[in-house]
């Protein structure tokens, strides 16, 4: 049945999705929508209030009916969960909380068999302080083989009671740790960029290359199609550990970020995947500089990188298109696609961006972020429109659990249950990341809303507090609301495969009027978004093939709305 909003729009969906299962080219990512799940929030399979791989495969029936190419997990290996599972301390197993190697196995070949492919989180900037490596490296002490795999380095001052230099850690604080010497006294320092629990490896060791190069083989053997790349520039520092301006940009003369050495780990990498036909690299890169970008995906290196100024770039139409065509101008002679992506599990939710008075987004800016009220009604509408803008885009789109309901950034956490480490670290001064990681409301009116099963004493609840308002935004909910954001991702990502995936990775401007986004893909297709305060029209001749809301009574395109339109 058509949506509502399908229906006032003059649109029933006939295009049928073709088979995923026939998908057979070794290229699948360069068009291919792509689903963040975020494994502790997703679904429990146990009862425990904490997200498992038993949820996640109950579940895959509903990923396949959203029309996803692919699911990115992230980490899922054991972990003392210092940082939500990013400090690992084995490569090679599932940690106990999500389930088993055995169920990861299941896992991968039943989405296989619903023509899912599944990409991987690998973290090889730093692992956990329970890695085997780290404990063995406090156990050999300063100079050895076990320490070298780390970046262990005296202190400075007259009693080495000073860090070895000034670096700050991405999550607050100094990026230094003391240890103590077996005999009790003051020992060596360690280096953390993130949290004290996530030593940083030394990349000039022999040791960490190696052993990386066979985890990616291990998991591909195992079936997995790709490799999601966290903190993918900071990998190489300066050998002398130099102290860092403030000011100092990334690039080969910044200690830690971007320097040219990390390419010599992506070239190594990329030739342990093409032994493997169909796997793919995507680095998670966080760079200004376009230009130092297009290293990461030049010649033999990774696939493709995560787009973050798209991400970060406000509700203006011409911010956006300057977004777009630095990004198309970026790829296009590299032979590259271009991903698009509007949240993750480290940005604040989208509808919740949209909906302050400020809608860009910078990590270095949260706490300013969220000192604005938020508009659900105007951040939803946005987040509606940016969804079939986004989608429209040549290249992947990236979809992270939660978008496709429409959920809001949880900002009224109490303070005694937040678990993100930049909360503690700064203080409070900055809420961190756990507002857009609150367990995923799936059905009921209360929660925790089918999150965890139940049980005679009744169903747990989640590892962090769902809003009561979610009740309106569960699957079941929005699954029989033909105007929900749920039917239109649906929508969106069947007639995405079915009418745009056949014209190429090529776009093209068409006139406009001011605050009006309006471009060609292929013959006859159109996405028109209008970003202005007035209602626009559309083509001449067009016919509607989905809108992110209503037209107006006269068939013109009300403001904050998106329309893919036919054109003769």
């Amino acid at each position: 049945m058509a949506s509502a909003t399908q229906q006032k729009a003059g649109f029933t969906v006939h295009e049928q999705a073709s088979s995923r299962t026939a998908e057979s080219s070794d290229s699948w990512w360069r068009g291919a929508a792509i689903y963040q799940l975020y494994v502790r929030s997703f679904a429990d399979g146990d009862g425990d209030g904490i997200g498992d791989l038993a949820g996640v495969r109950a579940k895959l029936p509903y990923l396949g009916s959203l029309g996803i190419d692919a699911i990115w997990f992230n980490p899922w290996y054991p972990s003392p969960m210092a940082d939500a599972g990013y400090d690992i301390s084995d490569y090679r197993s599932i940690d106990p909380v999500f389930g088993t190697l055995d169920e990861a196995d299941a896992l991968i070949g039943e989405a296989h068999a619903l023509g899912i492919r599944i990409i991987v989180d690998i973290v090889p900037n730093h692992g956990s302080d329970r890695h085997p490596w780290f404990t063995a490296a406090l156990a050999a002490g300063p100079g050895s083989a076990e320490r070298s795999r780390f970046w262990f380095r005296p202190g400075r001052g007259a009693d080495g009671s000073l860090p070895p230099n000034d670096w700050q850690s991405i999550f607050g604080g100094p990026a230094w740790s003391r240890v103590t010497s077996p005999d009790g006294t003051p020992g060596e320092w360690y280096l953390h960029l993130f949290a004290p629990e996530q030593p940083d490896y030394n990349w000039s060791s022999a040791d960490v290359r190696q052993e990386f190069e066979d985890v990616l083989r291990f998991w591909f053997s195992r079936g997995v199609d790709g490799i999601r790349i966290d903190s993918a520039a900071l990998l190489c520092k300066d050998p002398l550990l130099p102290d860092v301006a403030a000011d100092a940009p990334p690039g080969p003369s910044h200690p830690y970020t971007d320097r040219d050495e990390v390419h010599e780990v992506y070239q190594a990498w990329r030739a342990v995947a093409d032994k493997f036909p169909g796997r793919m690299l995507i680095g998670e890169v966080w760079l200004p500089d376009a230009s130092r970008l297009a290293r990461y995906v030049g010649p033999g290196e990774l696939n493709t990188v995560f787009n973050f100024p798209y991400l970060d770039c406000p509700w203006d139409a011409a911010a956006l298109r300057r977004v777009i065509d630095q990004t198309l101008a970026l790829n296009a002679p590299l032979g590259v696609p271009a991903t698009w992506v509007l949240s993750n599990h480290d940005v604040d939710r989208v509808v919740s961006r949209y909906g302050r008075a400020d809608t860009a987004f910078s990590l270095d800016r949260r706490p300013y972020f969220h000192g604005f009220p938020v508009d659900l009604t105007l951040g939803t509408r946005r987040a509606r429109a940016a969804a079939l803008l986004t989608m429209a885009l040549p290249g992947s789109v990236y979809i992270y659990q939660g978008e496709e309901l429409g959920l809001w950034e949880v900002q009224d956490i109490p303070d005694e249950l937040r678990q993100d480490p930049i909360w503690a670290r700064t203080g409070g001064a900055d809420p961190g990341r756990d507002g857009s990681r609150v367990p995923l409301p799936w059905s009921g009116t209360e929660p925790p809303f089918g999150f965890s099963p139940d049980s005679p004493d009744g169903a747990v609840q989640p590892w962090l507090p769902q809003p009561k308002e979610w009740r309106d935004l569960t699957v079941s909910a929005e699954s029989v609301s033909g105007d929900s954001m749920l039917a239109l991702y649906r929508d969106a990502l069947r007639l995405r495969r079915s009418s745009l995936s056949s014209l190429g990775e090529s776009m093209s401007w068409c006139p406009s009027a001011p605050g009006v986004l309006d471009f060609s893909r292929g013959e006859g297709v159109r996405c028109v978004a209008n970003l202005s305060g007035e209602p626009a029209a559309l083509p001449p001749g067009a016919a509607v093939l989905l809108a992110s809301g209503p037209l107006t009574e006269d068939g013109r395109l009300p403001t904050d709305t998106t329309a893919w339109v036919r054109v003769a």
